[in-house]
């Protein structure tokens, strides 16, 4: 398969830089009128991927809302990944899975396996029991042509005492984190396929470097309080690399598609105009 990189940079260009998170939790449902069930979950999936798979660049469904169901949750998400994958959007499955050794590379097969029904272009990951603890997703996203997307500098507030801390050599973790990453993508083109999470609420990150030569899926934009106009002050020059995620600035719309439509457009205008500024 093509690496995930190009497949996303083509993405990206052609549908804008946008990833729509697939968030059914609970209050969201209501909203839309649906319940907290099996049918309401299913009726939620399939909406926002039948309003928006032809459209948007990427998805994100976060698995722990759809997990929560057990395995007929789990069946909802199989059938959402397919059907969004099919219509031509990428699907990033935000699990932040982290583990070590055999138990890693089970996590690997799950989403990152071409022969898994969980099969996602790309998967979040949380690298603190160590980066090279990830090593077996790394591997199969390499055999298999996805990507991950690596915890690095998050959105939220707690995430500072770890990721900001400085090691020994001076550095602190988040920027070892995207060191590994710049090296993992090494020589890539038009762009790597290990990307990082760099949360777009984070104001001035110059002093951090953020030219990984892969993509920055950059939660926060709309409910979490940053902006598309946010965006080049925040990420300088790896702006264009940026994938910011909305979730609730969309789905807030539903059930209704064409609304889901119209607000998924404006964001991705919104950063398409931001980016061709920067």
């Amino acid at each position: 398969m093509t690496p995930f990189g190009t497949r996303l940079r083509e993405a990206m260009d052609t549908r804008g830089p946008l990833c729509v998170g697939i968030d059914p939790h609970a209050a969201l449902l209501a909203s839309w009128g649906l319940n907290d069930d099996i049918a309401g979950l299913e009726k939620f999936s399939r909406t926002v991927v039948e309003a928006l798979a032809d459209s948007v660049a990427v998805f994100k469904p976060q698995a722990a809302f759809f997990e929560r169901f057990g395995s007929r949750g789990i069946a909802v998400l199989e059938q959402t990944v397919a059907d969004a994958r099919a219509a031509g959007a990428l699907v990033v499955m935000d699990a932040k899975r982290g583990d070590i050794g055999s138990t890693m590379a089970a996590y690997a097969e799950t989403f990152l396996s071409p022969s898994s029904p969980l099969f996602s272009d790309a998967l979040t990951v949380s690298p603190y029991l160590g980066y090279g603890s990830l090593k077996p997703a790394v591997d199969l996203a390499r055999e298999s042509g996805a990507g991950l997307f690596v915890l690095a500098l998050t959105s939220n507030p707690e995430g500072a005492e770890v990721q900001r801390a400085v090691r020994s050599d001076g550095r602190s973790i988040g920027a070892t984190m995207l060191a590994h990453l710049a090296a993992e993508n090494a020589g890539a083109s038009p762009m790597g396929s290990f990307g990082a999470v760099v949360g777009a609420t984070l104001g001035d990150l110059s002093s951090f470097d953020l030219d990984i030569n892969g993509p920055l899926l950059a939660p926060g934009i709309g409910a979490q309080g940053a902006t598309a106009a946010d965006l080049p002050a925040v990420f300088g020059a790896a702006v264009r690399n940026v994938v910011p995620n909305v979730s609730r600035g969309v789905l807030k719309h539903g059930p209704d598609a064409a609304a889901l439509r119209a607000s998924a457009q404006a964001f991705a205008d919104e950063i398409r105009t931001a980016v061709a500024s920067a």
